[in-house]
């Protein structure tokens, strides 16, 4: 008796277990959801990496860091191995107290622009207190008078602790979108009713301080542009109202300097016969909705923009068209010389060419992206010379090149072998040698240390044992000797290298670790400990990390990278149904490396109780193999779908607290046209979607994006004559295969992705008599704006219905409430 007694009470535990190991998760937790809102996350989560300012003199570099204990501010000296306080913060804030008027304590300084000056013993900065002044702005008819908060302007000395207030200080005004100045500062070139003008450096102060000041003398430059046809100045985002109304104010040209300032370069783009598209905003402020016209090439099309490279001689204020075109429709660049780090907080930088007085660098590529060549530009002749042609049956991509001496070598990223690698070439073009070479992918030039002849690059997948996507920093000889790994360690690495290519700051993480922040030598030798992000009181608000996961692709071969993110009260006894955020490149992968602080589409969204995930697809990040990154080429609609899938079956296989029949699927863009294609695809495994912006038919995306990485051909008839051909499957052609529940949202002035392509999307569900949800966000281009989060809590809803089947969502949306004051009255 005893015997069946014990032997019953352990089939009934048993059979409680298993009922237990299958309860399903069917309410949407919205509480916890609302917990790790963007605004509660700004109040949990403060600085997570150390932004370095390096400063002109010598070696040292200072930033700013904030934790739960408030921000500090610090100055590093790299060759003394020292950090200290840049000042003391108590003190500093009674003698802003003292002049201002106003209370600061050492948690809340208020310290903004924060620069050195001087002999870099002194900082200059803002303060902004609560004192209101009238300003008046004469520029509107009538003029109109406002208020606004007084601005204080210190300098403070750090050795000696003096605090003085720059009475009458005209904050220098930060340099405006128009105009670019030349490496002596002498002259402004910028682009005013479709041609190219010019002012000194006399009548740009003027500008700086009175836009409309009647006395300013401006120069005209060119006479003969058109609109469509213009020397700079192009009008995008703007109404077609606004378009006129701003046609005579002053606009960007984008120039290359010569370091002498005596020549640059401009690209002149004819596109008259581009063909129009529209968005209508309904919603516009002043009453009437609003038009804009804006051109927009769609793939195929034979009306494409032609590229022409301007030479001008500013000291004689001539110019002359270079002889550049060898492809029909290709497309030119300059290249340019990277920014400074030492510049960085200069309130202007030119922009000058890679090369020297005598010589410039450009590119020219040609439709298909097949062929592309690197070019050498002798300016006295005006001739562009090959120096190197990059040819490929899928498309040809390429990095900025590293001029080595003024150009008597550079070194030049390719990945003719399979693989992003650098080489090294004299003057001419001569190909000298491989620097690096292996199966693994180079990133970026970070330095090049012409004297030593060393060259510091980022790369990945080098590392074994690690995710292949995690940077690091390396350093090798020019002639390819001595490869050395200077940042080791498990995590995904992001560097700021002095101008001298002596110390790096790096910030380092993964998805499931805090970040760190550390100071190197140029060898890898650590000098010290920056900083640690404080995540103390996010994990006291429940947080947990996600799970980093490998899998294989649908081929059973080829290994792809995830991570998995779980409700943070998750239970492994219940079943939980999994979603996955997909965007499928090829330009990029949707799948995090480092911890960040952006938790909409995946942390977030798991709190009401599903398994989120993201992982990668054949076909998607440029950093695997050029073999990895082609894969989708040709099949741009379908390539990435079965790997999602293979990806999902794995994970359950593996974890039985996830929910094989409640699958479902969301994205933005181009994650939107994907999570789309796999519900029309897959029918019977996707059974919800929620996509967003999607490019659903990319026969009327824009044609640079759509030809690269889907494929163009080009067609050469008998006479001679180019076209391009360019045929693609579209989301609306399955629309009868809809079984399970879709929501479309877009944007209805999304200028990127047109609106068009979510609304033929619908019309085919409408043809094909099937249900779906179709949300318009009026107003809002293609990111949403002010309306994300809105649509966060849109989008949740519709997967807590459909996957969860909970229904008991209210009319309000009371998460957005409670983060909102409500008062009648007007916030200042």
């Amino acid at each position: 008796m005893r015997r069946t007694l014990i032997f019953f009470i352990l089939i009934s535990f048993v059979f409680t277990q298993s009922i237990a190991q299958n309860t399903p998760v069917t309410k949407g937790n919205y509480q916890l959801a609302a917990r790790f809102s963007p605004t509660k996350l700004n109040k949990l989560v403060f600085s997570t990496n150390v932004d370095a300012h390096w400063l002109k003199k010598g070696d040292r570099f200072w930033y700013s860091y904030e934790s739960p204990s408030g921000r500090k501010w610090y100055i590093v000296d790299p060759a003394k191995g020292t950090k200290q306080e840049l000042f003391d913060n108590a003190k500093l804030a009674s003698l802003i107290s003292l002049q201002v008027k106003d209370p600061f304590d050492a948690l809340h300084l208020g310290i903004e622009n924060m620069k050195f000056i001087k002999d870099e013993n002194t900082i200059q900065f803002e303060i902004k207190s609560s004192e209101d002044i009238e300003k008046k702005d004469s520029t509107k008819k009538p003029p109109v008078t406002t208020k606004e908060k007084k601005v204080y302007y210190f300098e403070y000395n750090l050795l000696t602790s003096v605090l003085t207030e720059l009475k009458g200080y005209e904050k220098p005004k930060a340099r405006p979108g128009w105009a670019s100045i030349s490496p002596d500062k002498k002259f402004v070139i910028y682009s005013k009713n479709y041609n190219l003008y010019w002012m000194d450096s006399a009548n740009y102060a003027k500008a700086l301080k009175k836009e409309d000041d009647s006395t300013i003398i401006e120069n005209k430059l060119t006479t003969e542009g058109v609109e469509n046809y213009s020397f700079g100045g192009d009008s995008f985002g703007e109404t077609n109202v606004d378009k006129e109304k701003n046609k005579d104010k002053r606009k960007s040209a984008f120039v290359y300097w010569s370091p002498d300032s005596r020549l640059f370069t401009f690209i002149r783009s004819d596109a008259r016969k581009v063909k129009d598209l529209w968005v209508l905003n309904s919603v516009a402020d002043g009453g009437r909705p609003t038009l804009e016209t804006y051109k927009y090439q769609m793939p195929g099309e034979a009306e494409n923009p032609i590229r022409e490279l301007l030479l001008f001689d500013f000291n004689a204020k001539t110019f002359k068209k270079l002889n550049t075109t060898i492809f029909k429709d290709q497309e030119i660049s300059v290249t340019g010389k990277p920014f400074l780090q030492k510049e960085r907080d200069d309130e202007w930088r030119p922009s000058i060419w890679m090369g020297s007085n005598e010589r410039f660098y450009m590119t020219r590529t040609s439709r298909d992206l097949k062929r592309i060549d690197i070019c050498m530009v002798d300016v006295k002749s005006g001739e562009p010379k090959v120096l190197i042609e990059e040819r490929l049956n899928t498309y040809v991509e390429t990095r900025r090149l590293g001029v080595v001496d003024e150009g008597k070598e550079f070194i030049h990223w390719s990945e003719r072998d399979g693989w992003a690698h650098f080489y090294l070439y004299d003057a001419n073009g001569k190909f000298k040698n491989a620097i690096t070479s292996g199966a693994f992918h180079c990133e970026d030039i970070e330095e090049i240390d012409e004297k030593n002849r060393v060259l510091y690059f980022t790369a990945n997948g080098k590392e074994n044992g690690e995710d292949p996507y995690y940077l690091h920093l390396y350093r090798v000889n020019f002639d390819g000797t001595n490869l050395k790994l200077l940042n080791p360690g498990d995590f995904d690495h992001s560097v700021s290298m002095d101008d001298d290519a002596k110390y790096f700051v790096e910030n380092f993480s993964r998805v499931n670790s805090a970040p760190k922040s550390v100071l190197f030598d140029n060898t890898g030798r650590k000098i010290m400990d920056l900083e640690a992000c404080d995540l103390s009181r996010l994990m006291e608000a429940g947080y947990k990390f996600p799970q980093p996961f490998k899998v294989k692709a649908d081929d059973g071969i080829t290994d792809l990278y995830g991570v998995m993110y779980r409700p943070f009260d998750f239970d492994s006894t219940k079943k939980y149904p999994i979603i996955e955020y997909v965007y499928p490149g090829p330009q990029t992968e949707s799948v995090s490396k480092a911890f960040s602080r952006g938790m909409d589409r995946t942390d977030r969204l798991a709190q009401f109780g599903f398994i989120v995930i993201t992982v990668g697809n054949r076909g998607g990040h440029p950093g695997r193999s050029k073999w990895y990154h082609n894969f989708g080429y040709g099949n741009l609609r379908d390539y990435g779908l079965a790997d999602k899938k293979a990806a999902i079956e794995q994970l359950a296989d593996k974890y039985k607290f996830i929910d094989i029949d409640r699958v479902g699927i969301q994205g933005h863009s181009g994650g939107g046209f994907m999570s789309t294609a796999a519900l029309l695809v897959y029918p019977d495994f996707f059974k919800v979607a929620v996509s967003s912006a999607g490019n659903h038919e990319n026969n009327i995306y824009n044609r640079w994006w759509s030809e690269k990485h889907h494929g163009v051909r080009e067609v050469v008839n008998d006479k001679k004559d180019t076209s391009f051909v360019y045929a693609i499957e579209k989301n609306s052609e399955p629309a009868k295969n809809l079984k399970g529940r879709l929501m479309l949202a877009h944007g209805d002035i999304d200028n990127n992705v047109h609106p068009a392509n979510t609304i033929r999307m619908a019309n085919a569900l409408i043809k094909a008599n099937k249900r779906f949800e179709l949300v318009i966000l009026p107003g809002q281009r293609h990111g949403y704006g002010d309306m994300t989060e809105y649509f966060f809590w849109m989008q949740a809803d519709y997967f807590c219905k459909w996957l969860l089947g909970d229904f008991s969502q209210p009319v309000d949306v009371t998460e957005i409430n409670r983060e909102v004051e409500q008062s009648n009255k007007t916030r200042k």
